[in-house]
């Protein structure tokens, strides 16, 4: 593969997340580049994975996720080569995130995660994000790993409703 090629894919991964505030998944970065068939799954990880050892992206791993955010040398990176992806790459680019961004936001706004704290006993983080702030962080114990991971799977789907419901019992 040609160097320039894959510096293409490496900007095409920092323009995306320049275009969005909230960090996104790596499905969410692959699912876009897979769609448009820019490259091949492979590709899109080895880039990440070097944007990762060189700074230009942070990484964070909630519940086997890993959310991708550009840090600052990636954004000053990106700005001195952004000439050098095409204005058509940059309007599908745009395109998507208009077309997605509220879903692509809720999808990482919603984190949930567990940890073992000992035999029989597991603790279940969940979190509602909004604009950076935490409206909800809620910790719950549970007995078994796969209560744990059904609280985590089921969070995303149910948060509203929990929060709705403890805002009214608690206001009332």
């Amino acid at each position: 593969m040609q160097s320039d090629t894959f510096m293409l894919y490496k900007l095409m991964i920092l323009y995306i997340l320049s275009r969005v505030d909230f960090p996104l998944t790596n499905a969410q970065l692959t699912a876009f580049i897979l769609e448009k068939e820019y490259t091949n799954y492979f590709n899109i990880q080895r880039a990440i994975s070097e944007l990762i050892d060189d700074e230009f992206i942070s990484a964070k791993t909630i519940r086997n996720s890993s959310l991708y955010r550009i840090t600052e040398s990636g954004s000053e990176t990106l700005k001195f080569f952004d000439n050098l992806i095409s204005s058509g790459i940059k309007e599908d680019i745009e395109e998507y995130l208009s077309q997605n961004k509220y879903k692509l936001k809720e999808e990482v706004s919603t984190p949930a995660d567990y940890i073992q704290l000992k035999k029989g006993e597991f603790s279940v983080r969940l979190s509602v994000i909004e604009r950076g702030s935490h409206i909800i962080d809620l910790t719950l114990s549970v007995p078994t790993e796969e209560e744990a991971s059904a609280i985590c799977n089921n969070w995303i789907e149910k948060s509203s409703d929990v929060y709705s419901y403890l805002m009214a019992l608690l206001l009332n």
